[in-house]
């Protein structure tokens, strides 16, 4: 990869679980450590979470977890400008300035607004009810993120895509009326890591449920992996590791040797369910303990993390204070 300019957003909207690291955390933070990649601007997106979230406890809660989700696994805050959105004002300035570009039409196409009508009118009621603007105008606020510290690359998965798209769009608009300003951003579509299974078989999610948290102490984790869902097989039965949840979590938290160890164990027979989810416990124990008494000591020590936040900041508005006057000067003289 190139020098170029990469950056990533996380929203704090609730505590993270093991999908979110496998699909979304662990490559984040290998990307913005790596030394052939250029600068990377990884920043948690707390003003995106208040169209959803009214509670400034839980916004300040989610916002300190994934801080120090991040940092005990091992993100690199030399190489990398980490911060809070709500400490750089600039992004809600040019959020407005870059509204008097924006096509209302580009807003009615976005995905979250869109999936939302959708649901209403399937429900029968009005097909705006309870969408708000921040709803609605989400996609001008994450072009301003992406627009305001000269972003090359974004990271996303393929489901988001749109979101780089509306953003290089929107540049293209305001470059078009007030010249070459803003750089038209690329979409880095990640590797896909599969599907994280949760406890009852279906891609892990808040929503189902069916959740690991990263962080949970030793005890509660085993508790919950003893909780997974299995079919009726005797430990004798050959098993199809592909189709077991204890597997495909397995492959996540073990070594290659160790994986096809457990695949051979699995169709072979031999082996029951019980054994095989205390083998998946010993894994992920392992891979996480050390991060996660990291972690714990920055749960305990909050003003640690603020700090380092604090601090990504400052080396954030380096660069976006004067992005923000070179598109103030251009629009307003």
């Amino acid at each position: 990869m190139s020098k170029e300019i990469i950056l990533t957003g996380i929203k704090p909207t609730g505590t993270p679980h093991l999908g979110n690291l496998v699909g979304a955390i662990m490559p984040v933070i290998n990307m913005a450590n790596d030394a052939s990649a250029g600068q990377s601007f990884v920043f948690i997106a707390d003003l995106h979470s208040l169209n959803a979230i009214s509670d400034r406890a839980a916004i300040a809660r989610h916002t300190r977890e994934i801080a120090a989700i991040f940092l005990s696994l091992g993100l690199n805050t030399e190489r990398t400008v980490f911060f809070r959105q709500s400490d750089v004002p600039e992004v809600s300035e040019l959020t407005v300035l870059l509204m008097n570009v924006t096509p209302k039409g580009m807003m009615n196409r976005a995905h979250a607004y869109k999936a939302s009508v959708d649901k209403n009118v399937a429900s029968g009621t009005d097909a705006d009810a309870g969408i708000n603007m921040g709803l609605y105008t989400y996609p001008v606020l994450m072009a301003a993120d992406i627009l305001l510290y000269g972003s090359d690359l974004v990271p996303v998965g393929a489901d988001q895509k749109q979101h780089v798209e509306f953003a290089r769009d929107i540049a293209g608009y305001f470059n078009n009326v007030y010249g070459p300003i803003l750089k038209l951003p690329q979409p880095f579509i990640r590797a896909e890591t599969g599907i994280v299974p949760g406890l009852d078989g279906r891609k892990m999610s808040k929503s189902y449920g069916n959740q690991i948290p990263i962080f949970d102490d030793s005890a509660e984790l085993k508790k919950k992996v003893m909780r997974i869902i299995t079919d009726s097989k005797l430990p004798e039965e050959p098993k199809d590791p592909d189709e077991s949840t204890i597997f495909q979590l397995y492959q996540h938290f073990a070594t290659r040797a160790d994986i096809a160890d457990l695949r051979k164990k699995f169709e072979s027979g031999g082996m029951g369910y019980g054994d095989a989810k205390k083998t998946l416990f010993t894994a992920i124990d392992a891979y996480l303990s050390a991060p996660r008494k990291k972690y714990n000591e920055l749960m305990a020590t909050p003003e640690k993390t603020d700090a380092i936040l604090a601090a990504g900041a400052t080396r954030a508005r380096a660069v976006a204070v004067p992005m923000l006057a070179r598109v103030k000067s251009a629009m307003l003289g």
